[in-house]
């Protein structure tokens, strides 16, 4: 038995908020979530990359899932994914350590970009957060894990919410930024993205 004071320390807590309810306004208003990508909805792919989250607040209308989930939605609505995110934050019946973040349109996200991601946050106290960054050197703010104190800390406050930015939210944070592997940036914003993933 290890003796109090020794010894490693407790694991962070990862939750996670997956945000599913955009309207989708270059793709005729589909619900995004609803699409499949390879016979596997873009939920239920971004459910398996965050598996390792104990809580997962999904922010969207509510549909069938192959795990528990807590369903919200921003309110007002359409307030856009800085208020979505922040509703999930609202959701968490025990606040976690990190919050993994993820837009359902990121397909090629996956549990071992959540691992990197987790990782690199852990390795470093100092760091708020970690963002995946493509090849082209834009950080995707939505493809990210935080520590829960610190966006809570970001909240302007729920009149506030609505329409604010993520780049916005995020940008008194330190945050590193980890290399994404191959595509697991790319995105479905329109039928000609989700045609591409196909090929």
């Amino acid at each position: 038995m290890t003796s109090s004071g020794t010894g490693s320390p407790p694991p962070l807590r990862l939750g996670a908020v997956v945000l599913a309810g955009g309207t989708a306004a270059r793709m005729g208003g589909i619900d995004k979530a609803s699409i499949e990508v390879g016979d596997v909805t873009l939920l239920e792919r971004a459910l398996a990359a965050v598996m390792s989250a104990v809580e997962v607040v999904v922010v969207g209308h509510q549909v069938p899932t192959t795990r528990p989930v807590t369903w919200t939605l921003e309110d007002p609505a359409s307030g856009g994914p800085a208020a979505a995110l922040l509703a999930g934050l609202d959701r968490f019946l025990r606040p976690p350590d990190l919050v993994a973040a993820l837009a359902v349109d990121m397909p090629r996200v996956n549990a071992g970009t959540v691992a990197r991601l987790t990782w690199a946050v852990e390795a470093d106290r100092d760091l708020d957060g970690a963002v995946l960054v493509g090849g082209d050197g834009r950080r995707q703010t939505l493809a990210a894990v935080y520590r829960y104190p610190a966006l809570r800390k970001s909240d302007p406050g729920l009149e506030q919410r609505h329409g604010l930015p993520v780049r916005r939210l995020v940008a008194d944070l330190r945050l590193c930024e980890v290399p994404a592997v191959g595509d697991e940036t790319r995105d479905v914003d329109t039928w000609d993205d989700l045609r591409d993933l196909a090929t």
